[in-house]
C-alpha cells in the first residue's frame, strides 16, 4: 500500500511563501534573540508559536522527545560557540510518545519488521511481514519513564558536559499539549542556573 505524495501539495505552498518572502533573505546568521530551544519533533508542537518567536529569532533543535543526545548537545555548543547564543531552553511535552515505550520494546519491533507498528490497547504492535534488523540494538532510544524527571536528566546533562560553560542558563519546561501552556521544571531550572 503506498500512501499519495504531498510532494505536489508541498511545492505549491513553497511556491507561495517565495512570493511573499521579502527581506527574510537579508537575516542575519545568528539569532536575533540569542536563544537556543531543545524540544521534541511532536508535529503538535510550534515552538515559534508557543514562545512567540519569528524566523530568526531562534535556534530550535528538534528531535524526539526533545531529548539531549550527542546530536542535540553537538548541535546547542555549536549555536553559542560560532553563533552567539546565551540561553537556552529544554521543552519536553506531555503525551509524548517517547513515554509509550521502551528501548527494548522499539529493539524487538525492529528485529520482527521495519514496517510501521500499531498503538494498540497493549502497546505498539508489529504488524509487518519481515524481515527485521537487529541494528536497534546498539541504539539507546532514550525513552521517557518520567515526564518531568526526563527535563530534569537532560537539563544536568547538557549543564554537566565540559564543552558547555556555566555562563549560560539553562532552562526546563513542559509543554501541556492539552492547553498551550509552558509549566516550568524548577528542579531542572535550578540545575540549570548560570553560575
Amino acid at each position: 500500500m503506498t500512501a499519495t505524495s504531498l510532494r505536489p501539495s508541498i511545492l505549491e505552498a513553497n511556491r507561495a511563501y517565495a512570493e511573499g518572502f521579502g527581506d527574510r533573505g537579508k537575516l542575519p546568521l545568528p539569532p536575533a534573540k540569542r536563544i537556543a530551544i531543545l524540544t521534541c519533533m511532536d508535529a503538535r508542537l510550534d515552538p515559534a508559536r508557543y514562545a512567540g518567536l519569528v524566523e530568526g529569532d531562534a535556534h530550535v533543535i528538534r528531535n524526539a522527545g526533545g531529548r539531549a543526545s550527542d546530536d542535540a548537545i553537538r548541535s546547542l555548543v555549536i549555536s553559542y560557540k560560532l553563533l552567539g547564543t546565551q540561553e537556552w531552553f529544554v521543552i519536553h511535552h506531555t503525551n509524548c510518545g517517547m513515554e509509550f515505550f521502551t528501548n527494548d520494546t522499539i529493539r524487538g519491533l525492529l528485529h520482527q519488521s521495519l514496517d510501521t507498528a500499531v498503538l494498540g490497547p497493549n502497546g505498539f504492535e508489529d504488524v509487518g511481514a519481515g524481515p527485521g534488523s537487529s541494528a536497534g540494538e546498539a541504539i539507546d532510544w532514550l525513552t521517557i519513564e518520567n515526564l518531568e524527571q526526563s527535563v530534569v536528566d537532560d537539563v544536568r546533562r547538557i549543564r554537566e558536559h565540559p564543552l558547555v560553560p556555566g555562563r549560560i542558563p539553562i532552562h526546563g519546561f513542559i509543554y501541556q499539549v492539552e492547553t498551550g501552556e509552558l509549566r516550568e521544571v524548577l528542579e531542572a531550572s535550578e540545575i540549570g542556573a548560570a553560575r
